[in-house]
């Protein structure tokens, strides 16, 4: 008996492939930002069109690509079994990439919800929930079929990500059809804000936190050849994350029409989520207790300490800007997207490239990958990209906020609004060369991800005899 890690690799290759394709699209919008006039007047390069293709592309497709295919190694490593219905995980493969080709074709024609990750028109929303059940019947048959009595704890965060984002997904986009390409929700008013926002806060706590929390849970130790710190930790912080999580999205809609009092459930509960968060950033970082000398050598365990890093700064911001005094000055400016890009390119697509240099070369019968020297090259440009990308709209968002709440002796505003637009412009700049340095570190992922698998032989890896009394 065999793995079934021909899946696997496909959903590798397109990680990157996507990665490349979602960061490109986010690095043509950052100079549509600076100089506008790269729109080139068509409807289907304009800001509006790519914003939402970016998005999705790097979430769904990067970091959904990335999360399907670890999961699917991962399970099969821990429960010691084959993929539950390796044909049916194929379907899921296939499926998800012509998802993500609709969203591609229709998002740059306009065609949209207009809704904060949940763009897509509901004939692709219903292929989202039939592909997305196929992944849970793949996901949680394999660990049901399992050799080994114990569920380890990484199965435990991919299990809840997969049950949690079909809820998530299918509440929020009930929706009432008219033609095949427009429908309008069932929700309305601050009603809908509420719903979208509880499904917007919790696609990125549970799709882009939990989810890459799990591979952390799995290739950290794997890199690093250390046990997880604390297992009881890492179990409390599961639960923690799972019971806290879902309260916290109303801290998005701060001083608009929605009750005060559901503002401030979500400011507290964004407060509370310090605690398991970096409790968990802290159990990861501390797996390399007794391992600290391999930073020097090993590139790999550096994206992964560095991924570490930024989820514990993402997680200590973000319940800083959910204060509604902080949030008064922050919301609506760049601080935002700073404080998003510390998460997306400084935790996730880092945690991710360091989980992907793990899992290549073992998918090819191989140890390391082609080249450590263009692993550490790729480190030290996406680093630096990611402390440019996310200081510059620092500095941007709060100069922004402090120039719309600055007023004259008379009561009327200090600055226009393009004059904070005029100011805001070399912060654009520096930017822009942040995300082409981190789209650059891509590149090299894909060249040597390619000389990899070249010079790798690809064959069917026997499954793992469970220890004696696991089973």
């Amino acid at each position: 008996m065999t793995y079934s890690d021909k899946v696997v690799r496909q959903f590798v290759v397109m990680t990157v492939v996507w990665g490349i394709v979602g960061m490109l699209v986010g690095v043509i919008i950052a100079a549509q930002l600076w100089l506008p006039q790269l729109n080139f007047d068509i409807p289907w390069f304009s800001f509006s069109r790519l914003r939402p293709l970016h998005t999705n592309a790097v979430i769904f497709a990067f970091g959904g690509c990335a999360l399907i295919g670890t999961s699917f190694y991962v399970v099969q490593r821990t429960c010691h079994v084959r993929l539950f219905a390796p044909r049916l995980a194929a379907f899921v493969f296939w499926g998800w990439q012509l998802i993500i080709v609709s969203a591609a074709i229709t998002l740059p024609l306009g065609i949209t919800q207009g809704k904060e990750y949940a763009e897509l028109e509901w004939p692709i929303d219903l292929a989202i929930t039939v592909v997305w059940v196929a992944y849970a019947i793949v996901f949680f048959g394999t660990i049901v079929k399992r050799r080994v009595n114990h569920i380890y704890v990484a199965n435990w965060f991919y299990g809840g990500f997969i049950l949690t984002l079909a809820l998530l997904h299918i509440v929020n986009n009930l929706s009432i059809p008219i033609t095949l390409t427009k429908s309008y929700p069932i929700y309305t008013g601050a009603v809908d804000a509420v719903v979208q926002w509880w499904y917007g806060h919790n696609a990125v706590g549970f799709f882009l936190t939990v989810g890459f929390l799990a591979m952390m849970y799995y290739f950290v130790p794997k890199q690093a050849e250390r046990p997880v710190y604390s297992y009881r930790l890492s179990i409390v912080h599961f639960w923690a994350l799972i019971s806290i999580y879902m309260w916290a999205g109303p801290h998005h809609l701060h001083y608009t029409a929605i009750p005060d009092w559901l503002q401030s459930l979500g400011m507290v509960f964004s407060l509370i989520l310090l605690a398991p968060s970096w409790g968990g950033m802290i159990n990861g970082i501390m797996t390399l207790s007794g391992a600290w000398h391999k930073l020097r050598t090993d590139p790999i365990l550096k994206f992964m300490i560095v991924a570490l890093s930024f989820y514990g700064m993402s997680t200590f911001e973000g319940p800083m800007m959910a204060i509604k005094t902080v949030n008064a000055l922050s919301h609506y400016t760049d601080w935002t997207i700073g404080h998003v890009h510390s998460g997306a390119l400084g935790w996730l697509a880092m945690m991710t490239i360091g989980s992907l240099y793990v899992l290549i070369p073992r998918l090819v019968g191989g140890t390391t990958m082609y080249s450590i020297k263009a692993i550490d090259a790729h480190f030290w440009i996406s680093t630096i990209g990611v402390v440019l990308y996310i200081s510059s709209m620092w500095i941007a968002g709060v100069m922004q906020g402090l120039m719309w709440r600055s007023f004259n002796d008379d009561g009327t505003l200090t600055y226009t609004f393009i004059e904070s637009l005029a100011a805001t412009k070399p912060y654009y700049v520096i930017r822009l060369l942040g995300g082409l340095m981190f789209l650059s570190g891509m590149f090299i992922m894909a060249w040597n991800m390619w000389k990899t698998m070249a010079a790798g032989t690809v064959r069917d890896i026997p499954v793992k005899e469970p220890a004696p009394g696991m089973a």
